[in-house]
This record gives C-alpha cells, structure tokens and sequence, in this order.
C-alpha cells in the first residue's frame, strides 16, 4: 500500500475525527487493530491520514467506538469515500497547500461566517484589491506566482453556499492599493451584498464597548456541527482549529459581533458613502 505523502486538510480532518472516536471508547490503537482484525500500524496510519479507510471498515470502526451519531458516521463515511478531484487541482504543485485546503472547504462547506477587522476576505476582492494584498507578502511572489495567487483567488468567489460577513470600518477604510482600487472594492461589496446568499454588515468606528476588534475569524459549516471548522491566518498559511470546545467559543463570538453590527440595508448604504468619499 502507497503510503499519502501530504494529506490534504480534508483528509486529515477525517483522520482526527476517527482518533478522536477511538480515544473516547477507551480503546488504544492496538486495542482497535486487534477488534477489526488488522495490524495496529494500519490504525496508526489511517488516524495520521497517510491512507484512507474504507465505507465497511469505517462502519465497523464506528461500531467498536460505541458510537451511536448516526449523521455524524454517516458524514465521516462521504468524507472517506470521497473521490472529487475539484478545480484546484490544477494548481497542486504550484501554489501551497494552504490555498488548496481553503479550496477544498469551500467547496464541501455547508455555510461561512466571517468577521473581517483588516482586510475584505478573499471571497470578495476585486482581483486589483487581491493583487495589491499579495505583492505586499514577504518575501515576494514572483509575476507568475502572485498571476497564479490571484487567479486561484477569483475562482474560489465561484461559490455559492450560504455566507454571512460582519466587516468593521476599518477594513473598508485601509487602502491596501491606491485610492481606485479601493473604490472598486467598495463599489463591489455593495454589488455582492445584494447577491441572495451573502449577508454583509458593517461594524463602524463609532460602536461603544467592541472588544472584539482584533478578532477576525472564518467559520465554515460542516455536514453536522462536529465537523465544522475555524480558519485563522498562521505566519506559514492557514491554522485549522476544529475542537468541540475551540467551536464553540467561536459560534458565540459570531453571534456577539453580528448582533452588534448594522442591519445589512444600513451597511450598505454605509459602504456607498465611503465610496463616494473616494
């Protein structure tokens, strides 16, 4: 058996969610092994997503880890049995991995929550707002790296799921290009904000009591809670955060910020003035 070099977040995630199964029944990896009749290097790999894990082997799996969360099992089992090869495989080897796996939950999300506090998140720049933001990366990206970045970038704004962004003022007033691009920008978060599936609202400077205000976040739904996932930006790509607990804190940081922010018609009539500011 051929052994996965690098696998991908998606992949991984599986992997944790199945170690996690097999530590909360009290078994070890060779308890496990001996109950499904194979060796314990085989659990070892499958629980460090070097290799992949059959529909029956899976089921069985779960059965042995007591676990009665029908939905759940059934959602690790379209996990692992899943061979969609998307579009950003065009680009493997050619961009980081990071890029892919934002792809990859994209892709498979149920839904997307974001607070922005800096910058527009990616799924709405105008590819002038994309551009400036990675030829200020360190070190630079070479023209056909930072052509790639962007391209990849205004393929992922293909998606459709359902998505709810809070953005503060602030990220609407830094110019990260000059003063058109940021325009542009503006005049295109007021377009997307009218698209049926994206709810945009506006935090403004003027907002007593905000805490929160260096809390930036991503939240993408899974298909049940337990496999939603939390983006946070990492010096060296992207951090995936998936515990129970880690969730949690940030499903109710969502709601705090949101329950604060301007109604979306406001927001919007809040992001025309800034642009005609310009």
């Amino acid at each position: 058996m051929v052994l996965r070099q690098q696998p991908t977040a998606r992949q991984m995630r599986l992997a944790v969610e199945l170690r996690r199964l097999r530590e909360a029944a009290g078994l070890t990896a060779r308890e496990a092994a001996a109950l499904l009749g194979v060796g314990s290097a085989q659990i070892s790999q499958i629980e460090a997503g070097l290799t992949g894990v059959s529909e029956k082997r899976l089921r069985r799996l779960a059965v042995h880890y007591m676990c009665t969360d029908e939905e759940l099992v059934d959602a690790l089992v379209a996990m692992a049995t899943d061979r969609t090869k998307g579009w950003w495989e065009e680009y493997r080897g050619q961009l980081p991995t990071s890029f892919l796996d934002l792809s990859e939950l994209d892709h498979n999300g149920s839904f997307r929550h974001e607070v922005a506090i800096l910058y527009v998140p990616g799924l709405l720049q105008t590819e002038g707002y994309a551009r400036a933001v990675f030829s200020a990366r360190l070190p630079e990206p070479t023209p056909d790296e930072l052509e790639l970045r962007v391209r990849h970038r205004m393929r992922r704004q293909q998606i459709t799921i359902p998505y709810k962004l809070v953005m503060h003022e602030s990220a609407l007033r830094i110019r990260v290009g000059d003063r058109a691009v940021s325009r542009a920008q503006l005049v295109q978060l007021a377009e997307f904000s009218e698209a049926d599936h994206i709810t945009l609202r506006v935090i403004p400077f003027d907002l007593d009591g905000f805490a929160t205000a260096s809390s930036t976040m991503t939240y993408v739904g899974g298909p049940v809670p337990k496999l939603d996932t939390v983006v946070r930006d990492a010096p060296h790509g992207s951090l995936f955060i998936d515990s129970e607990a880690q969730l949690n804190v940030y499903r109710t940081r969502f709601r705090r910020v949101e329950a604060v922010s301007l109604k979306p018609d406001r927001s919007r009539d809040f992001i025309h003035k800034l642009a005609k500011e310009l």
